[in-house]
């Protein structure tokens, strides 16, 4: 009796967090004129798409996805989720739509300081332009407010102007849990149906449904070196530098990426169950051990969305 109770309580607890996404979701649909979903591969967004899936795709009377996939390419991204991205939208028969990097940079609308630098940042430009090209007034992202501080600042339904800027000074009530996604030409929302999930939450509910996830999320033996007290991936676009000792070692990332900034964690957990006992016992957030881009300040995440990022 005492290890069901635990177990049942487990379950309810993400089903009452799968009907509030499944809601929001469905509130998306009904209220936006051109939603679309970020579905990057990563682990949130393909727990997103799975609910999504839910929210419409089954049963006896499934209708189609009645939203775009979208996703931002660095052109630096990993190419293991890359191919994971393209056979899963095309599984699912959604329509993909994809914003370059390489081709805001070829507009001269995103310049770097070099052929190396992080293009991260340079999403929110080219995000912003997809945006406006595409005419889409309703994005759904796979955020959570347990990722970074700005992110809990974020509403489910999170406003942003008609320069794509995020104000958290100007942001809509929701009491009662209301939502409201009326916006004037050239404004949008930003969506986030995951807002109340935690990663524990993201991992329990991705080995209860069995979605598949890109192999990088599990251990594996891969060069790297440290920087900033982190495993900074060995690679044409992160190179060792002089005083940098490579090491080969047992790794797996919680978080993927633009290849320039994202890091890894020392992990032997190869399978779903065992990520779930690590995540279970981690004492720092996913973005504070692997993303190189978010230890420049405690504010570089808040400038960023403050930008137009995601």
């Amino acid at each position: 009796m005492s290890a069901t109770v635990p177990a049942m309580a487990e379950q309810g607890h993400l089903l009452r967090l799968e009907a509030e996404s499944i809601e929001i979701i469905r509130e998306v649909a009904a209220q936006c004129l051109r939603p679309a979903l970020l579905f990057s591969g990563g682990k949130d967004s393909a727990v997103l798409l799975h609910l999504a899936r839910k929210a419409f795709c089954l049963g006896e009377h499934a209708l189609p996805l009645p939203f775009t996939l979208l996703h931002v390419d660095t052109g630096h991204n990993f190419p293991e989720v890359i191919a994971f991205r393209d056979r899963i939208a095309a599984q699912v028969g959604a329509t993909l739509c994809v914003g370059s990097v390489e081709a805001s940079i070829a507009r001269g609308s995103v310049r770097l300081e070099h052929a190396l630098a992080s293009r991260n940042a340079a999403q929110a430009v080219t995000l912003l332009e997809t945006i406006a090209s595409g005419g889409f007034d309703g994005l759904m992202a796979g955020a959570r407010r347990d990722e970074e501080k700005s992110r809990a600042k974020e509403r489910i339904f999170s406003f942003r102007d008609a320069f794509g800027q995020w104000d958290p000074r100007r942001q809509r009530p929701e009491l009662l849990n209301l939502l409201h996604a009326s916006v004037a030409p050239g404004e949008h929302m930003r969506i986030f149906p995951l807002s109340n999930w935690t990663e524990l939450d993201v991992w329990e509910y991705i080995g209860r449904e069995g979605i598949e996830l890109p192999g990088l999320y599990f251990a594996h033996l891969r060069k790297v070196f440290r920087r900033q007290g982190l495993l900074v991936p060995l690679s044409h676009l992160t190179p060792a530098e002089h005083n940098d000792a490579v090491e080969e070692i047992m790794v797996r990332f919680r978080t993927v990426g633009d290849i320039s900034c994202t890091c890894l964690v020392a992990s032997t957990a190869a399978t779903v169950e065992e990520v779930i006992a690590e995540t279970a016992v981690a004492s720092v957030t996913e973005r504070g051990a692997t993303r190189l881009d978010d230890q420049t300040s405690e504010a570089s995440m808040e400038r960023r969305k403050r930008e137009g990022y995601f």
